[in-house]
């Protein structure tokens, strides 16, 4: 066949990057084997019910044409109104624009920003997608690794460190997949004071917004950042809707109008009846409370069985739906315990450096599993750490 472009054949590059640890559980799962799969982040509950019969209602009430590009009034008002409760920044509906999902709207925001050979800092861990991400966009990038034995909160010194003249954006996610660290006021006024000093723009992926474990707090309301940041959001974990694929980007009004011309070569809108579901089920708070409180419970409960355990240290964990794990004192390389922990315990979890040097020798467990099977997992960690140490020594 004819060449690609150097363009689709550079988003993610050859070799190994951790995610062969969740695929060999997967496989072995399918097979039939009792597996607990706690290295991937989809709820293990449905989508609550009143979303899925607004949906219903959506399809029999003929709702099947095209939408407007930037998404229905009716959804961008609702969006609005959530961005206004995330960000602490009253928010116009022109002010947010509606995405197939929230890696849709992370890629919008780099594409808004960056031209090819322009240079953006990642924080560090991070999302798996946003270096390729990066690369869809012809940008260079350098990952800014948080210090785990600070619970993964950044420093102002290691990202000014990593500017250069053609720097344009710096990306953070709070609270954070994969440590479920949830960045304080100060780490975040010294990210908006480089930004300022600097003119960059600050792209925040808030997903886990609902899931922080206390009050949320956005960059966009900080003093001089609701012009420079633009705010990456999704339905999927807070409102139980990860298949759906409905999200959202919230910056300037120019901004977003601009955007609005990416959505014609790229989605030419959304579904109407997804986005009347989506709408009513922002306006509702559907599932929003519950979610919270459940993952809550759960993270406590699993966190409460890891504490005592020698040589494994909690990091970060205070919100999103993951726990970190430190297990380099057992096991320097976390993808070899990680498959060790498969083959011996069934249990399928992340290796740390999946995400970021930064979390090299650690674990991320999902906590999308009920909290027996939680529990019944920590068992059998707790088992296997105990055996692991006894045959190292």
């Amino acid at each position: 066949m004819p060449r690609p472009s150097s363009r689709i054949t550079g988003i993610v590059p050859s070799g190994k990057d951790g995610w062969e640890v969740h695929f060999a559980a997967w496989t072995r799962k399918e097979a039939g084997e009792d597996i607990i799969m706690l290295s991937v982040g989809d709820h293990d509950f449905d989508t609550p019910d009143q979303t899925i019969e607004a949906c219903v209602t959506a399809v029999r009430g003929s709702n099947h044409h095209y939408t407007p590009l930037p998404g229905l009034p009716r959804l961008r008002k609702a969006m609005a109104v959530a961005s206004t409760a995330c960000t602490g920044v009253a928010t116009s509906p022109d002010q947010v624009i509606a995405t197939p999902g929230g890696q849709a709207a992370l890629y919008a925001a780099v594409q808004a920003v960056l031209d090819k050979g322009d240079h953006a800092i990642v924080v560090a861990p991070y999302y798996a997608t946003y270096p390729n991400t990066f690369s869809a966009a012809g940008a260079d990038f350098t990952v800014v690794e948080t210090p785990a034995e600070d619970g993964f909160q950044p420093h102002a010194t290691d990202i000014r460190a990593a500017i250069r003249p053609n720097t344009r954006a710096i990306l953070i996610n709070t609270p954070n997949n994969p440590t479920g660290a949830v960045y304080s006021r100060h780490h975040l006024e010294e990210l908006a004071q480089i930004c300022r000093e600097h003119d960059l723009w600050l792209l925040s992926d808030e997903v886990y917004w609902t899931l922080g474990g206390g009050e949320h707090l956005s960059p966009r309301a900080l003093p001089g950042m609701a012009e420079r940041t633009l705010v990456i959001n999704s339905m999927s974990k807070s409102h139980g809707m990860t298949g759906w694929r409905m999200g959202w980007l919230t910056g300037q009004e120019t901004m977003i109008s601009l955007l609005v011309n990416l959505n014609l070569v790229t989605t030419y809108g959304l579904p109407a009846f997804i986005s009347i579901a989506c709408a009513e089920a922002l306006e509702n708070g559907y599932g929003v409370k519950e979610i919270a409180e459940r993952y809550a419970a759960r993270r406590a409960v699993f966190l409460d069985a890891m504490r005592g355990m020698n040589n494994v240290t909690v990091r970060g964990s205070e919100g999103g739906m993951y726990a970190m794990l430190d297990i380099s004192a057992i096991e320097p390389d976390d993808e070899k315990f990680a498959f060790a922990l498969l083959d011996e315990e069934k249990v399928g979890v992340m290796p740390g450096s999946s995400f970021g040097e930064a979390a090299a020798g650690h674990i991320r467990v999902s906590l999308c599993q009920p909290e027996p099977v939680l529990l019944e997992a920590a068992r059998r960690l707790r088992r296997f750490v105990s055996s692991y140490r006894r045959e190292a020594a």
